[in-house]
């Protein structure tokens, strides 16, 4: 396939795509490098392709496009890099070029799946389907992941409804604004009831912010226009008094850390970004009063790469959780590598999200652990498949629930 040379330097800047000096230190921490082993398939190799795409040298083939969309955006090689090349803003830039070049039938597609994704209606229809009789007993028989999805999902019930305002407990220590996202909300509304509700015993002025999607599924899809709009209507609609713009989930937060890189014109986005922290991270600065409770259990922490690649977000989620009576941490291995969730990769990438996913379900089963906690909805939903799949019994749950059990929040 051919195409009219397009620069990627229009989307991102040259100084940044130019940056690596092929060392070769990203590779160890590129999941597709370690399960496939091949060039192409590594940040500077990728890299290089963009580099070719940008000069003319290279087209858009399909073996072009296949390399680039096989990777997951995790950004892992990000803190591996001494050279500080910021390859998630360059993949993610390049996503809409190539995106615009795939056959429209795949286009189509594509839009039509992460459309459906951030729709509460598509949602709410998921949460019902969790519960067909008898879908446990069929994870492990049907071909597939899409039973163990649905099967992942779980409690169809909602959370009760959050009040607009939580006035804090005790002397107030700023303005939180929770954003409640699309996936987030629709499918683990108890999640953000928990952040809610610690945020406003940490001493926070919580204020609920509804109906607003970021755009990272949008923009990870490589849906460059609908991602920007649902940016700059989060750039525009966030209070300004707001000390800070909270998220609980991973990829949500990395993305509005980063929304004045989206929106690079649009007003305000580099304030929202710079005021934008994830709920756990704000809950460790903060900090909480003593648990009421304990929880016994022993839980190994998978590090969602959007927190921790994208937001720098590790030993904060290890604290809080260390300060719960009866809860042991126990190390997972290779606990950032990435699940194979990914936004939309595991049901565009299946063979590969696949294979990291059963990678990172037997590093689970080596650990011992009872719970594996995860602060990212998309990894919370790829690691119960997987566990399903497999015939484990450990629970998966966001820390911020486990949280809210200790301190009799839930």
């Amino acid at each position: 396939m051919s195409a009219t040379r397009d620069p990627i330097a229009k989307f991102a800047a040259p100084d940044g795509l130019h940056a690596c000096v092929h060392c070769g230190l990203c590779l160890s921490a590129c999941p597709t490098y370690v399960e496939l082993g091949s060039e192409a398939d590594s940040p500077r190799g990728r890299i290089q392709l963009l580099q070719g795409l940008e000069s003319g040298r290279l087209q858009p083939t399909d073996e072009v496009r296949r390399h680039l969309d096989l990777c997951l955006g995790c950004r892992a090689c990000e803190p591996a890099c001494p050279s500080g090349v910021p390859y998630g803003a360059l993949i993610e830039a390049a996503r809409p070029y190539l995106e615009a070049r795939r056959p429209p039938w795949s286009r189509v597609l594509r839009a039509g799946l992460v459309h459906a994704l951030a729709s509460r209606r598509t949602a709410a229809t998921l949460r019902v389907a969790g519960f067909i009789p008898g879908l446990r007993g069929l994870v492990r028989v049907v071909p597939g992941m899409w039973a163990a999805y649905l099967a992942a999902i779980g409690n169809g019930r909602r959370a009760p409804r959050l009040p607009d305002v939580l006035e804090p407990s005790g002397p107030p220590r700023g303005t939180a604004a929770l954003l409640l996202g699309c996936v987030a909300d629709a499918l683990f509304d108890s999640t953000n009831r928990a952040a809610a509700m610690l945020l406003q015993h940490a001493g926070a002025r919580v204020v609920v912010i509804r109906d607003q999607c970021c755009g990272a599924l949008f923009a990870h899809a490589g849906q460059g226009d609908a991602a920007r709009e649902r940016s700059r209507a989060v750039a525009r609609g966030l209070p300004g008094d707001a000390d800070w713009i909270v998220t609980t989930a991973a990829g949500c937060g990395a993305h509005i850390r980063g929304l004045h890189h989206v929106v690079p014109d649009e007003p305000g986005a580099a304030d929202v970004a710079a005021r934008a922290r994830d709920a756990l991270s704000l809950l460790a600065e903060l900090g909480l009063p003593a648990p009421r409770g304990g929880l016994a259990a022993t839980v190994a922490i998978h590090d969602p790469c959007h927190l921790a690649h994208g937001q720098g977000v590790r030993g904060e989620v290890r604290a809080l959780l260390r300060t719960v009576p009866g809860l042991r941490l126990v190390e997972l291995e290779e606990s950032d590598m990435c699940c194979g969730s990914a936004g939309t990769y595991n049901l565009t990438e299946r063979a590969m999200a696949r294979r990291l996913l059963e990678r990172k379900v037997r590093r689970i089963e080596d650990s011992g652990a009872t719970v594996i906690a995860a602060a990212n909805p998309g990894c919370l939903l790829q690691i119960r498949a997987g566990m399903l799949k497999r015939g484990l019994r450990a629970a998966v749950e966001h820390p911020l629930d486990l949280l809210a059990r200790a301190h009799g929040l839930a």
